[in-house]
């Protein structure tokens, strides 16, 4: 049987390495002062949006995110549920997740929470979630097929997600653009209204963070 593209040992194996020349200097998007052309920003992309709060929301927020990434971990885990209870689910925010896998195993976390159809969102909290479990491990493939069981994933499924060539390009794709268009060259980095923003926002930077854009008016 051929090995599954993802589950190569020799791609999970060469880390970071292996993705290093997918990242170009920015495009004619990025503005001296870190904004970027928000029509660009919201135009069609190899894999679609997948967006948490209201159309209308005055605020959009888009992080691009490797799974992978201890960093974007801490921003879901601790920063996320004050975004979501305090802005998103009061219609000031609405927010998406791109994929900007920085190895191959991230890759292969995003695909398979793509695989997950409207449960995508779901999936992706679980593996940040766990992180630790499945990222930072001596057989992380064999971790995460075991953690993504728990959405409901089971080996044959798993299997045939990493086979899947043209997911996997599109994933690269999404990532590739946001190097060429938006200068995204480090995880997480937020646009807020089209600025961008590098690094995790901690919970006490929240609130600051988002006042600029944020108002009290209906």
């Amino acid at each position: 049987m051929t090995e599954p593209l993802i589950l190569s040992r020799r791609l999970i194996l060469a880390g970071a390495g292996a993705f290093a020349g997918l990242a170009f200097a920015p495009g004619a998007a990025l503005a001296l002062d870190g904004k970027v052309d928000v029509k660009e920003l919201m135009a069609p992309d190899a894999l679609p949006d997948v967006w948490v709060g209201k159309d209308d929301a005055p605020v959009t927020i888009v992080e691009y995110a490797s799974m992978t990434c201890s960093h974007c971990a801490a921003f879901h885990e601790e920063t996320y549920p004050l975004l979501k209870k305090n802005y998103i689910d009061t219609g000031k925010v609405r927010f998406t997740l791109r994929e900007f896998p920085l190895d191959a195993l991230a890759a292969a976390a995003f695909m398979l929470a793509r695989s997950a159809g409207d449960k995508r969102t779901a999936l992706v909290d679980l593996l940040f979630s766990q992180q630790k479990n499945w990222a930072f491990v001596d057989k992380p493939l064999d971790a995460l097929e075991q953690t993504v069981k728990q959405a409901g994933i089971g080996s044959d499924e798993f299997k045939k997600v990493l086979q899947d060539n043209a997911l996997y390009q599109n994933v690269l794709k999404v990532r590739q653009r946001a190097a060429d268009k938006f200068g995204v060259d480090s995880t997480p980095t937020f646009f807020i209204n089209g600025e961008r923003k590098k690094g995790e926002i901690a919970p006490a930077d929240l609130d600051k963070t988002l006042a600029p854009f944020v108002t009290d008016k209906k």
